[in-house]
C-alpha cells in the first residue's frame, strides 16, 4: 500500500502600503490590485484592507511591506510581515 503523498499548500504573498499602526504588534496594510471589467472592458482598481501581525513593532504609516498568508492567528489576522521593501523618511 503506497503511502499519501503529501502536497503544501502554495502561501500567498502580497504587497501593501501600511495605513495604521494603532494596535499592538498589529498593522492594516492595505492592497490594492487592477481588475478588468468583464462587459465594459475598462481596468478597475479594486482595494482591500488586512491585518498584518508585526512582532518587533517596526512597521510606520507609509511603508512599503510584502506580507505572507499564514494561519490564522485572531479573528481577521492572517498574514505575517514577510518584508519592508520601502521604508517611509
Amino acid at each position: 500500500m503506497a503511502e499519501p503523498e503529501i502536497v503544501k499548500k502554495k502561501t500567498r504573498i502580497l504587497k501593501g502600503t501600511v495605513v495604521s499602526t494603532a494596535m499592538d504588534k498589529t498593522a492594516v496594510v492595505l492592497v490594492e490590485s487592477k481588475k478588468r471589467h468583464s462587459k465594459y472592458e475598462k481596468i478597475i482598481k479594486r482595494t482591500k484592507k488586512y491585518l498584518v501581525h508585526d512582532e518587533k513593532n517596526e512597521l510606520s504609516v507609509g511603508d512599503v511591506v510584502s506580507m505572507r498568508e499564514t494561519r490564522p492567528l485572531s479573528r481577521r489576522k492572517c498574514f505575517v510581515l514577510h518584508e519592508i521593501i520601502e521604508r517611509v523618511k
